[in-house]
């Protein structure tokens, strides 16, 4: 198995769904000769041509408009928003047609494509660039919203994305691009939406998160069983919409203590909903109140200070030392 950064692994799965699938296409601003801005899309366009690979105007609300054509046309395209701070100009028509088109025909209309999407802080960025809105997507039933956390998920829920028949807005944590390798198959794997997985195995507390939040959750775990010898779940969710609240219930009725992390701000995020399917599920098996660790309600600062804003190990640490003293 060779080993990928997660770019390179989004960017085999493409090229894999490319090469399986004729209908499949890219697009989007730079995506093509330029290889896009962070080179997801690197040897695409030399491998398949311009009528695969489209270089698209800086208008992201006909980026979209134009993919929900091509894709009710029977193709099925990858559309770029190039970060995810611009992508709300895109939103009327991912709300307004996208992820209504099944319910509009009763079914008889499907618009599978898939929407990427750079997202989240901690690469010294610019205001627009840092942002972590995946709720605002959860929220559009008809859309399912995928956020992967390493290479190997990565390249698998880019397949599976590709291949769904409904609309899939894909997060990619962009401090995660570069930062580590991971070995990924030489076989194609496909992921599951809508399934989160088990990252580490415990006992005393699950910790729930998603994302580029698993690598500093995972430390903190780790840094928690070594100082205090406390079994620790972690899971990564994969998955925001539709949510396993099936793997969050189950480890929540073993451990009896939860804490969720995540990068967005504290008010109305998928934490709360996490919180809110344990409330439902597994309410009495709870031996302390859920906590979240997440960003704070302001807009995201500027580089200088958005690792103050961001939860890093410290503070995971510390949430789940409280929950575990309660």
């Amino acid at each position: 198995m060779a080993k990928m950064t997660m770019v390179q692994a989004i960017n085999l799965a493409l090229h894999e769904e490319m090469e399986r699938d004729d209908s499949v296409i890219v697009m989007g601003e730079d995506v093509g000769v330029d290889e896009g801005v962070f080179r997801v899309t690197a040897g695409l366009h030399e491998a398949f041509g311009s009528a695969r690979v489209l270089d698209t105007p800086l208008a992201e609300s006909g980026i979209l408009g134009t993919a929900i054509g091509m894709a009710l046309a029977g193709l099925r395209p990858v559309a770029e928003m190039q970060f995810s701070g611009f992508s709300y100009l895109m939103f009327p028509q991912l709300e307004g047609h996208g992820s209504r088109f099944r319910s509009r025909t009763q079914g008889r209309m499907t618009v599978p494509l898939v929407v990427r999407m750079p997202y989240g802080g901690g690469v010294r960025a610019l205001e627009h660039h840092s942002e972590s809105r995946e709720a605002s997507y959860a929220h559009l039933p008809g859309v399912k919203v995928v956020i992967p956390s390493g290479p190997r998920n990565a390249r698998a829920l880019m397949a599976a994305a590709v291949r769904d028949p409904d609309p899939v807005v894909f997060m990619e944590p962009k401090r995660s691009y570069r930062v580590f390798r991971e070995e990924v198959p030489e076989e194609p794997e496909i992921g599951q939406i809508g399934r989160a997985r088990i990252a580490r195995e415990g006992s005393d507390l699950t910790l729930v998160s998603w994302g580029a939040m698993m690598r500093p959750v995972l430390h903190a775990a780790e840094e928690v069983t070594s100082s205090r010898g406390a079994s620790i779940e972690v899971i990564d969710l994969l998955t925001i919409s539709p949510l396993d609240g099936s793997a969050i219930a189950r480890s929540v009725s073993k451990t009896g203590r939860c804490v969720v992390v995540q990068e967005a701000p504290r008010s109305l995020g998928v934490a709360s909903e996490v919180i809110a399917q344990i409330n439902d599920r597994a309410l009495m098996h709870l031996e302390a109140p859920v906590n979240r660790i997440t960003g704070y309600d302001v807009v995201t600062p500027y580089f200088g200070r958005e690792m103050g804003y961001i939860p890093g190990p410290g503070r995971i640490r510390r949430g789940i030392e409280e929950t575990l003293d309660f």
